[in-house]
């Protein structure tokens, strides 16, 4: 301990407990190495469309440069409102239902924190996204981890989920299409998922940033089932479909009761979203749908691309259905995770996070972000390519 630092100053237990980031250790190693082409972070390659950009440097120029409602400001969650019921039939009301947020993130927590009380458990698919499991024990709930597996796609099975509920059970938690894995759930397994939260009285916290990212298949918004509007906080964003990452604009979909809760943290914590970003997501929303049919065909390109090399090499890769990862076995290069994306980047200079970051379920894995121009990506694969050869384990 610091000389003059006591006891009552030690950084708070509840902290503490939380663990550090599995992936910022390789993006520390990736800063100050030369040559790397990374296949680590998770965002578009994209620049936000032009049309995005002007939109909110009209709004600084004609001075709305002022705080919004606490709720985000109407004319967007208006549009919102008429955005969900087009594409999924689920209706909200923009002035009782919908707040606007500084990106997912603070949706995330937010919804969090307005329904957990200290040892309600957060059910959740594993692996999974990062954050999910700090952001629960920083609201004061228990993480508790559902694992999925590669020859299911990565989805999570109904009855693996179930078996896990106790008396504290409070929520279920997932994001569909998943980070790290690019697995989508079929309306089957989410009518099912819908069940067992009715039966036990479960809410749904439902991360759909990546929903307009799907490759040949349906996405299945889940407030839209039946009866799960009423116990459903739909979180959506604009970062990964129209490529606005740092605008950090996102929103939170639920009944109006549990939209009241969400704004009394959001009103402390944040005020409200920043109103050019605002103003650039309007826009985004009732102009940019060309550009999103344009980035998903070529993120398709790019994911058939990865898949096949990926298997070709020896690294058995479920196919991803969504977002923009995949998550192939690194298993038969005799190497765990850390130590495969370690070497790699290392010997090859190519950047992929091990799955490990994402839940004991990940390890044996590694995360490939294939929102990286198609060019790049060849060349990756071929960096890839010769080191699986070099580190290849043959039959024993």
């Amino acid at each position: 301990m610091s000389e003059g630092v006591t006891q009552r100053g030690n950084i708070s237990m509840h902290v503490q407990a939380i663990p550090s980031s599995g992936i910022r250790r390789f993006f520390d190693l990736l800063a100050s190495m030369e040559g790397v082409i990374s296949l680590g972070v998770g965002q578009p390659d994209f620049v936000t469309p032009n049309h995005i950009r002007q939109a909110a440097i009209r709004s600084i120029e004609d001075g709305e440069t002022y705080y919004t409602s606490n709720y985000g400001l109407v004319e967007l969650r208006h549009a919102l409102s008429r955005h969900l019921a087009r594409l999924y039939g689920v209706r909200y009301d923009a002035g009782t239902e919908i707040i606007v947020t500084a990106g997912v993130s603070e949706a995330l927590n937010i919804a969090l924190e307005s329904i957990l009380d200290p040892g309600d458990e957060v059910l959740s698919p594993d692996p999974g996204y990062v954050a999910y499991l700090p952001c629960v024990l920083i609201a004061g709930g228990r993480y508790v981890q559902v694992p999925t597996r590669a020859e299911d796609g990565f989805a999570l099975r109904p009855e693996e989920l179930e078996r896990r509920i106790t008396p504290r059970s409070k929520a279920i938690l997932f994001g569909y299409p998943a980070n790290p894995t690019g697995a989508v759930m079929s309306r089957e397994t989410m009518l099912a998922v819908a069940d067992i939260a009715k039966r036990h009285d479960l809410f749904v916290i439902s991360d759909e940033i990546y929903d307009r990212l799907v490759y040949g298949v349906e996405h299945v918004c889940f407030s839209a089932l039946p009866e799960m509007r009423e116990r459903t906080i739909l979180l959506g964003g604009f970062s990964k479909a129209y490529a606005m990452t740092g605008w950090r604009l996102a929103y939170t979909c639920a009944r109006g009761e549990l939209t009241e809760a969400m704004m009394k943290v959001h009103q402390y914590v944040m005020m409200s979203a920043p109103t050019p970003a605002q103003f650039a997501a309007l826009d985004a929303v009732v102009h940019g749908e060309e550009e999103v049919r344009g980035m998903v065909a070529e993120y398709d390109r790019r994911r058939k691309l990865v898949v096949s090399a990926l298997n070709a090499m020896g690294l058995a890769c479920a196919e991803p259905k969504g977002a923009f990862y995949a998550f192939p076995q690194i298993g038969s290069t005799g190497m765990n995770d850390e130590t495969f994306a370690e070497r790699l980047l290392m010997e090859e200079r190519v950047a992929v996070i091990p799955g490990s970051a994402f839940g004991e379920a990940g390890a044996g894995h590694v995360r490939i972000c294939y929102a990286q121009r198609h060019d790049l990506l060849e060349e990756a694969m071929d960096r890839m390519r010769r080191f699986v050869a070099r580190n290849q384990q043959g039959p024993k």
